[in-house]
């Protein structure tokens, strides 16, 4: 349990300090807590003295008692208010530099990394998972920590006045510790289990949603159904099962500090009959029997809620160890911008898909590449980004090995139009604007009419400040995809990958497209994938890919005439095109 405190408080990192003053408050809040109390008892003995005539209670001492009491209670109120205000925002502010750091790993690993992962435990990390220490870290250091603090000043409270009371309070917290430690242990096993519930749950809420599209076009909501179901019965199973375990532990824990309780009051009575113990002071243990352990009682929570932060730490530790595909490169600037493979070898996990690849890219050419689905044809283009680095072999940039160089700075020398396009929750202007954040609403809109989508976007309700649904929901595939090329078009850079940039564009404005990606592509290194002649005709050199390798190369004159696959692709692609009802 203090282990995991540890990992909390090494985790908020220069925010220490200010928790180590929030205990210093909390030492001095329960002082004041405690005084009322003490008071009291000295007040009843002053009644008690007057009584026997022993001293005369006067108004004075009244006056004095009020005041004190006063004072303790305002004292209380105002250190529990610097305690709370000194830590309380602690998890609030870490959790904000946390996913900040998260966004900051996630864009600096390769691809592969979100394919071993599981979708749900990566959306946990940085969202219900460090919500779940943002919320609930620094309240758990409270409730241990500051439980613990108050719980031994009020037992040095006690030593003033009786040793053995005190004796048997400590007992008590001593032998709660024990079963805590074993509730500890407990927890520590559980952890695991529940978080990989918890991040089953989030992944098929995720697939459930996702898939939802599917689901109704094949009408199989029951199959739908009993994925996510199945998945919220098996957290609520953990959840039980983990709670049924806890069962003994918690009733050891409470049961050591309410019969220290119990001692208390007995030892107390004990030494007041034996007349070792005054009566107002007796009356004063009994007091401090009710409210010594208030703190304490509550540390049993804090025991597996600390046990699932640790785990939960752990998971972020794994992101923050996962290796960045920018190691060992350096921010520099291209001047030249040909392309050039050499013997490249890569493999999905176990599943290779490039062997030995071997090719030129001249600066200020188009290159084609063609070949049936899983060539490995999107595989080179995300080998040029950088997505991914090769297992064998080096791919370079104006003689640059893009293993040196930082995604950062290569990203900036490309632009790429995705077969499968992403746009953001956000307004149309701001999502062309994403290219160039620093571009004018001039510049998006000469973009927008170059990608041939001015019109379709001044159509929509608020124009350029529409806000488009997640990942471009309302919009259709065609409008997305032009959008995404006025987005390529307002970046400029000097290297352009197009994967299948027309696949989605209606007949109507296919034309206008070409145009466009005409414009966009003019003195700049090109590579396309595509099927349609009209792309590929006018490429400068076509690569044919087949089972990871280039089988043939050329110009469209020269492989046209070559028996072979880039033969029987235009033979398909012709009657594919020419086909009608």
């Amino acid at each position: 349990m203090f282990k995991s405190i540890g990992r909390i408080m090494q985790w908020i990192g220069p925010r220490r300090k200010r928790l180590y003053r929030g205990f210093v408050y909390s030492f001095f809040h329960t002082l004041f807590t405690a005084m009322p109390i003490m008071l009291a008892a000295y007040g009843l003995n002053l009644i008690i003295e007057d009584k026997n005539g022993v001293r005369g209670l006067t108004l004075d001492w009244v006056f004095y008692m009020a005041g004190l009491m006063a004072l303790a209670v305002a004292g209380r109120f105002w250190f529990a208010y610097l305690r709370a205000s000194t830590q309380e925002s602690i998890g609030c502010e870490a959790a904000a530099d946390e996913r900040t750091r998260i966004g900051g790993i996630l864009k600096q690993v390769p691809l592969g990394f979100f394919s071993r992962k599981n979708t749900g435990e990566i959306a946990a990390a940085a969202t219900t998972d460090l919500s779940f220490i943002e919320l609930l870290g620094m309240k758990m250091i409270d409730v241990v920590v500051n439980g613990y603090i108050s719980a031994l000043t009020m037992v040095a409270c006690l030593a003033v006045y009786s040793p053995p009371v005190a004796g048997v309070a400590l007992t008590g917290i001593l032998l709660s510790a024990l079963f805590l430690r074993l509730l500890g242990r407990q927890s520590r096993k559980n952890a695991p289990v529940h978080q990989k519930a918890q991040d089953n749950m989030i992944a098929a809420a995720i697939e459930y949603i996702r898939g939802m599209p599917a689901v109704k076009a094949f009408k199989q909501d029951g199959v739908s159904r009993e994925g996510i179901r199945r998945a919220f019965q098996m957290s609520k199973d953990i959840n039980i099962r983990i709670e049924r375990n806890y069962v003994p532990y918690n009733c050891l824990h409470l049961f050591a500090l309410k019969g220290a309780s119990a001692g208390i009051v007995a030892v107390s009575a004990i030494l007041a009959a034996n007349g070792a113990m005054e009566l107002p002071t007796m009356l004063m243990m009994a007091i401090f029997s009710f409210v010594i352990f208030g703190h304490v009682e509550t540390v049993n929570n804090a025991a597996h809620v600390l046990e699932v932060i640790d785990a939960t730490l752990d998971k972020l530790e794994e992101i923050h160890h996962a290796e960045s595909i920018d190691q060992d490169s350096q921010d520099m600037r291209l001047t030249q911008y040909d392309i050039c493979f050499r013997e490249v070898g890569f493999a999905y996990d176990q599943r290779e898909v490039l062997r030995d690849v071997s090719f030129i890219m001249p600066e200020n050419t188009t290159t084609a590449i063609v070949g049936p689905s899983g060539s490995g044809k999107t595989t080179i283009c995300n080998l040029i980004a950088k997505f991914y680095l090769a297992n064998r072999g080096s791919v370079s940039i104006g003689g640059v090995d893009i293993r040196d160089i930082t995604s950062g700075s290569l990203m900036e020398n490309i632009s790429m139009v995705f077969q499968k396009v992403y746009l953001f929750q956000d307004t149309i202007a701001n999502n062309i604007r994403f290219a160039k954040p620093e571009a004018g609403m001039d510049e998006v809109v000469k973009a927008a009419k170059q990608a041939c989508c001015h019109d379709f976007i001044m159509a929509l309700p608020q124009g350029y400040d529409t806000v488009i649904g997640d990942g471009g929901a309302t919009l259709s595939g065609g409008e997305k995809q032009r959008i995404s090329i006025a987005r390529a078009m307002l970046k400029n850079a000097p290297i352009v990958i197009l994967d299948e940039a027309t696949a989605s564009v209606d007949p109507e404005n296919e034309q206008a497209i070409q145009q466009a990606i005409s414009a966009l592509v003019r003195g700049k290194t090109i590579i396309i994938i595509a099927h349609r002649l009209a792309t590929i005709e006018s490429a400068d050199q076509i690569l044919v890919m087949e089972d990871g390798q280039i089988v043939q190369r050329g110009n469209h004159e020269e492989l046209s005439k070559q028996e072979g696959i880039y033969q029987r692709f235009l033979t398909i692609r012709q009657t594919a095109e020419g086909w009608s009802i």
